[in-house]
């Protein structure tokens, strides 16, 4: 069995309890597992799973605004509060899929990443809007919003007031790719950013790490792909997983599990290590 890292000081029935409210953040530019992760969350919304309250975009690249608004539109969420970094020194990466923002078989309106509100501010504005301890922060890329977040003002006690748990894709905790020094995306393209996460982010709110190894023992099965997506003319993840991956490929699932265990944490899909801290 694959085990995420579990951070956390004390396990409490609440984490448990209730219907996940999610905030999801991601660095949807390269991989195509963000679309699918974010596929993830509005299908899980869709069955009553949890509450989908927003999402934040941690990289630049000047369409990214405009996909995740014609995504969100794809799945019937077109007003989705949409936030972008304004962070310069968060990673610039380019894309294989986001120009289907372009596309006319995708209508959206937010079109530009002027228009969409800071990461930050969004973030902020979406937790204190919500009750306390309520919160389930997914953070599936670098982690510039995260480690922004907690450098605002009053940002870490935000985090503590707010915020119930923190599902994180980042980092390597087992031997994979053939070695045990595995430099994970997340990880070394902001460092500095994740740093700050691992360094500040408050003991009383539980984080769970889950590896690249995790993602890589779980392929996304190419013929979903091939046969399932098809009830429509145009579908956006198929085609943005095409344009990415193509068609004989099964990518693995990194992103995805940290919104499964984010919305599910209940149902045994991951053990969970001994509490730890990453340095």
């Amino acid at each position: 069995m694959k085990y995420l890292l579990f951070i956390f000081c004390a396990l409490s029935s609440p984490l448990f309890a209730e219907k996940p409210r999610l905030l999801f953040d991601t660095d949807i530019t390269g991989d195509v597992d963000d679309v699918l992760a974010l596929a993830m969350c509005h299908t899980l919304a869709d069955r009553g799973a949890c509450e989908f309250l927003g999402l934040t975009v941690s990289k630049n690249n000047p369409l990214t605004a405009s996909f995740v608004d014609a995504q969100n539109t794809f799945h019937g969420r077109p007003d989705l509060p949409v936030g972008v970094t304004r962070d310069e020194k968060a990673q610039h990466r380019e894309s294989k899929y986001l120009r289907l923002a372009d596309s006319p078989h995708y209508p959206h309106d937010l079109k530009r990443n002027e228009d969409a509100k800071d990461a930050v501010e969004l973030i902020r504005e979406l937790l204190n809007a919500q009750p306390d301890h309520s919160v389930t922060i997914i953070s599936v890329g670098i982690a510039s919003n995260m480690a922004n977040l907690l450098k605002s003002p009053g940002g870490v006690d935000l985090v503590k007031q707010k915020v119930k748990a923190l599902s994180i894709m980042a980092g390597a905790f087992a031997f994979c790719n053939r070695t045990n020094y595995h430099l994970e995306a997340n990880v070394i393209n902001g460092i500095g950013y994740m740093q700050t996460v691992a360094d500040q982010w408050p003991d009383e709110v539980p984080i769970v790490w889950s590896g690249f190894e995790i993602g890589e023992a779980l392929p996304f099965p190419r013929v979903v792909i091939q046969r399932d997506l098809d009830y429509l003319p145009h579908h956006l993840v198929k085609e943005a997983y095409l344009l990415h991956s193509g068609p004989e490929h099964d990518r693995p699932c990194w992103d995805e599990s940290s919104v499964l265990w984010a919305v599910y944490p209940e149902r045994g899909f991951f053990g969970l290590s001994e509490p730890g801290r990453v340095c």
